[in-house]
């Protein structure tokens, strides 16, 4: 992942995304390329979220133990 981007800000770009294939706004010869930036900005909301999560997870564990 050399793209360094917050997940609010791939969640706004994949919303934009989503909201320009749904009302056909962008061409055939675009679509390819929107749906694979698409799936990249899934994978990494889906990476941020996994990594968040643990985090979260070790914090409590941590507290629990106090």
């Amino acid at each position: 992942m050399s793209e360094k981007i917050t997940y609010t800000e791939a969640y706004e770009e994949l919303q934009a995304l989503v909201d320009e294939i749904e009302t056909g706004e962008i061409s055939v010869d675009q679509l390819s390329e929107k749906v694979k930036r698409a799936a990249f900005l899934i994978k990494l909301c889906k990476q941020k979220l996994t990594s968040t999560e643990e985090e979260v997870n070790k914090i409590l564990k941590e507290l629990e133990g106090e």
